[in-house]
């Protein structure tokens, strides 16, 4: 299924089986930007539709022949700015400043998006200038990121830089702004973004202090059977179906978290809840392959939290050109397994990870650049 299926569908289909494969939950035509905003689909929560169903715009936006024109030419210009390196503080200043002259309709979907992400916590940007005849071969090593500035590397960045600022984490990939999301084969059977297995539904960086606010993964090449899906679930789409006696083992401080393979230094987190904030409107805190419960109790509350997920879940699969963000407050994500070639024409994504405010995390950026240590 494509972004464009689950924009504009009728229900949601349930499937008991973990992290599930290239499975189809919505089916519709392609959304039409004119019509009224609204995404078609009923929020799984008896007390009413809860936060975020009414007035949302799709989650799809496909740009226009001349809104892709302008974002590559855009994108053609960022990468002629010295020194050409995307984590050089000169050309992230450079990006920021281009990105505010992005077309009108993104900028405005963008924007209201930050405001509120729906109940699927989802935006995709459709049509953006990726050339496959223009790109090297996808890349197979581990750690592997984006440091030249290439048309798709900028424009990550460019649209990145308009959700909020483009960050990273010193420990993971080298604190590279823009990482490559590649098949690699020593990796293949690794819970990481470098494997081919089926990745377990994640929050981003879940045992961090500092986390994301929201992922990116811009989709330069798909697998070559064009079935690798990234699943997605947000808690807004589930809260509803939690038993309450769950909900409340949820909200308590009953739960660690592991640092991911692809963190080179990190320890477990302090005990912490899954469910947090606003009993009514929740963030979600969960890593299922890395976190873990400290009793019995806490146990079957988090394998039944998965059950609901992932009976929730869809399984969206991205192609070139189209830009996905997640509000990693709100949506866990994951994929389905693949069948890699490793022939340099691999699936390959770039991902971006972005703050909403970095005077949150100064302490922990130094120089004020966009490196948390």
């Amino acid at each position: 299924m494509s972004i464009a299926d689950i924009s504009a569908g009728s229900g949601t289909s349930h499937d008991t089986a973990g992290p599930k494969e290239g499975a189809e939950s919505r089916s519709g035509a392609e959304v039409d930007d004119t019509a009224e905003p609204g995404y078609g689909v009923q929020v799984h929560d008896a007390a009413g539709p809860g936060p975020g169903a009414e007035g949302d715009l799709p989650v799809r936006l496909e740009l226009t022949g001349e809104e892709r024109a302008a974002v590559g030419e855009l994108a053609e210009r960022l990468t002629r700015v010295a020194p050409g390196l995307v984590d050089a503080h000169t050309w992230v200043a450079e990006a920021r400043r281009l990105s505010c002259r992005l077309p009108l309709r993104l900028l405005e979907r963008i924007r209201q998006y930050r405001s509120d992400p729906g109940p699927d916590g989802m935006l995709c940007l459709a049509g953006l200038p990726v050339e496959d005849g223009l790109l090297p071969e996808t890349p197979a090593v581990p750690d592997s990121v984006e440091r030249d500035a290439t048309v798709p590397s900028a424009v990550a960045m460019l649209i990145g830089q308009q959700l909020g600022e483009v960050i990273a984490y010193r420990d993971e990939k080298y604190g590279a702004l823009v990482q490559n999301v590649v098949p690699v084969p020593s990796l293949a059977a690794s819970q990481s973004n470098g494997g081919s297995v089926p990745l377990e539904f994640h929050i981003e960086n879940a045992f961090h202090p500092h986390r994301p606010h929201y992922v990116g993964l811009l989709c330069l090449r798909s697998d070559h059977e064009g079935t690798a899906g990234t699943q997605i679930c947000s808690v807004r789409r589930v809260l509803g179906l939690i038993d309450e006696a769950d909900r409340k083992v949820l909200e308590a401080p009953r739960f660690v978290t592991e640092a991911p393979p692809s963190f080179r230094s990190a320890e477990r987190t302090e005990a912490h809840p899954v469910l947090v904030g606003s009993p009514e409107d929740p963030d979600i805190r969960v890593d299922f392959n890395a976190t873990v419960a400290l009793d019995e109790e806490a146990a079957g509350a988090l394998v039944r939290l998965r059950e609901t997920m992932t009976d929730a879940s869809e399984s969206v699969v991205l192609r070139p050109g189209e830009l996905v963000f997640v509000d990693n407050r709100l949506v866990l994500h994951g994929r389905t397994n693949f069948v890699p070639r490793y022939d340099g024409r691999d699936r390959w994504l770039h991902r971006i990870f972005v703050h909403l405010d970095n005077r949150l995390t100064r302490a922990h950026r130094a120089g004020n650049g966009p490196v948390l240590v």
